[in-house]
């Protein structure tokens, strides 16, 4: 007979209730993260039942040390959308009231009645999970480093605006990062010298059209613009000096973390498929497989796994309204990938410029006819994978008289 647990999890501890077939509690307790809360954990249950695969668990994550050791341990785990678990509390109250103790309950009572509705914890292989890991640090470094440069941007329009003129939207670029360390405010940029600017150049890395480059910014930063009070400046000219360390620390890490995650995806028996994707090269398709996982009983069709992605819309339709929408509720980080990955494709494949074009004719807009796109592509990637096949484009994209043909 199984029992069905709740786990309300925080920082350092989880709440945990167990309930039977029927919904009557037979426990509940507090337990520790870590060893000793797995051990507790593993005690309550057992006092049950004897088949971890009786034992049947809600809970609103789906990573950590704590869930890994459940997955492991052979039961079967839930991951529940906080935004579900909250719907499912208002059904059956209507007071307000919330408690660690009570949310326990909650999901111990939603994996007992609707589990069907919900994404069971998927059994990625761990060189998967590594590769998810490592695309999401490198991410996460990448949208540190925009911030940073906004940052930058910000600086630089209030005192310092022939940098911006010289550099446009590159502020993380080598050669930005070279001169703005070495001339972090207008006095200093009218003080340096062309050799200077070379080497300066030369020393970030450029090899190429020095000369002509360290022209072009030095006739930029000696253009006419309001100049500022010189105390204002030299403090402005501190901030730019931190940017450009933050800024090149983070292109240093950025550079190591594609390195490691370029390793690790390569080695993965479905990289080859993924990259025979139009579109997809090392990082994005790292990203995408990462997100998506390597579970092969994950999605049971294309349309499970564009639902994950959030490429597929959601209609609403009452009476004779009738809205289709894009999905709000979804892995954000996958569907950005998928998203970039649908506009990288339409240089390299005619079918997928055809797709994006004939959505444009239909008075769709840019957004709305890439996300079109980018679910007709993960349903090709899930053919791809289900079939281990390479990606062909005259399969992916028949023509109208091949489809006759196969009908």
């Amino acid at each position: 007979m199984p029992i069905f647990v709740g786990d309300d999890w925080a920082e350092d501890h989880h709440d945990v209730c167990l309930e039977d077939e029927a919904g009557g509690v037979l426990q509940r307790r507090r337990v520790p993260e870590g060893v000793a809360g797995v051990a507790q954990f593993h005690s309550m249950v057992a006092e049950h039942v004897e088949d971890p695969s009786e034992v049947i668990i809600g809970i609103e994550t789906d990573r950590g040390l704590f869930v890994d050791a459940l997955v492991n341990a052979g039961y079967e785990v839930y991951a529940i959308n906080p935004f579900s678990a909250s719907r499912y509390r208002d059904r059956h109250s209507s007071s307000g009231a919330k408690s660690d103790p009570g949310d326990a309950k909650v999901l111990a009572d939603l994996v007992r009645t609707d589990r069907h509705n919900h994404r069971q914890i998927a059994g990625d292989s761990e060189l998967a999970d590594a590769v998810k890991i490592l695309a999401r640090t490198h991410q996460n470094l990448i949208w540190s480093r925009s911030r940073q440069a906004n940052n930058l941007r910000s600086t630089l329009r209030e005192f310092y605006p022939a940098a911006l003129d010289a550099f446009g939207e590159d502020l993380t670029s080598s050669d930005c990062l070279a001169i703005l360390r070495v001339a972090p405010s207008p006095e200093q940029g009218l003080a340096l010298s062309i050799s200077n600017m070379q080497g300066a150049l030369k020393h970030a890395g450029r090899k190429r059209n020095i000369a002509s480059k360290a022209d072009e910014i030095y006739e930029q930063l000696r253009s006419q613009h309001l100049q500022p009070r010189p105390l204002i400046a030299t403090a402005f000219a501190v901030s730019v000096s931190a940017s450009v360390e933050i800024i090149t620390a983070l292109n240093v890490q950025i550079a190591a973390l594609e390195k490691e995650l370029t390793a690790h995806f390569e080695k993965h028996p479905d990289a080859e498929i993924l990259k025979s994707l139009p579109g997809l090269g090392m990082t994005l398709g790292a990203r995408v497989l990462g997100e998506f996982g390597d579970d092969p009983s994950r999605y049971s069709d294309a349309k499970c796994r564009r639902n994950y992605a959030g490429t597929s819309p959601i209609t609403r339709a009452s009476g004779t309204k009738r809205a289709v929408l894009a999905r709000v509720a979804r892995n954000r980080r996958l569907s950005d990938a998928c998203y970039l990955w649908a506009f990288a494709s339409l240089q390299r494949s005619p079918g997928a410029r055809a797709l994006y074009d004939a959505h444009r004719a239909k008075g769709d807009s840019h957004h709305q006819a890439l996300r079109a796109l980018a679910n007709r592509l993960v349903g090709i990637l899930h053919g791809c994978l289900r079939h281990h096949c390479l990606y062909n484009e005259s399969i992916a994209w028949p023509t109208k008289q091949e489809r006759g043909k196969a009908a």
